[in-house]
């Protein structure tokens, strides 16, 4: 008699590391390049010059460190994501990529904005660089299944 026939399955999650190493990395040079083109409407945006960054800033190996830690976490989360809820392929990671950018940080970015008496410019930047990052990362982590 077979016992567990109606037992929960649960998903079995296989990360891909390289993927989600390269998606971190490239979600890091889009906003570096992102941010190297919108650097003047920026600093304008944060009430910030350049030279008041490079004077109060942390250690700039820390802030780099830190950015590129997030997006390879960031990217660790949304593998895991398109593969808890359907199947994986690069269009369907670019999906679930904008619906949580859509759902989560575009309504976070907006409330916070709206309260903090943000530029709306400054909204777009930021704003439009996460869209762009986590639909490029979704893309990878989406795309590139780990051989079995």
């Amino acid at each position: 008699m077979a016992t567990n026939v109606l037992a929960p399955v649960e998903p079995r999650i296989r990360h891909n590391y390289l993927a989600i190493l390269v998606a971190g990395i490239a979600s890091f040079v889009l906003e570096a390049i992102w941010y190297s083109v919108f650097l003047n409407a920026w600093t304008a945006g944060i009430g910030r010059t350049m030279e008041w960054l490079h004077a109060n800033s942390p250690n700039f190996g820390l802030q780099l460190a830190t950015a590129l830690a997030a997006a390879v976490l960031m990217a660790i989360g949304l593998d895991c994501i398109i593969q808890l809820t359907g199947g994986q392929s690069a269009r369907r990671g670019m999906k679930v990529g904008a619906l949580l950018w859509l759902g989560f940080m575009l309504t976070v970015f907006c409330t916070e904005y709206v309260f903090e008496v943000r530029p709306w410019s400054l909204l777009g930047i930021n704003a439009g660089f996460w869209l762009i990052s986590i639909v490029a990362m979704g893309a990878i982590v989406g795309g590139w299944k780990k051989k079995s």
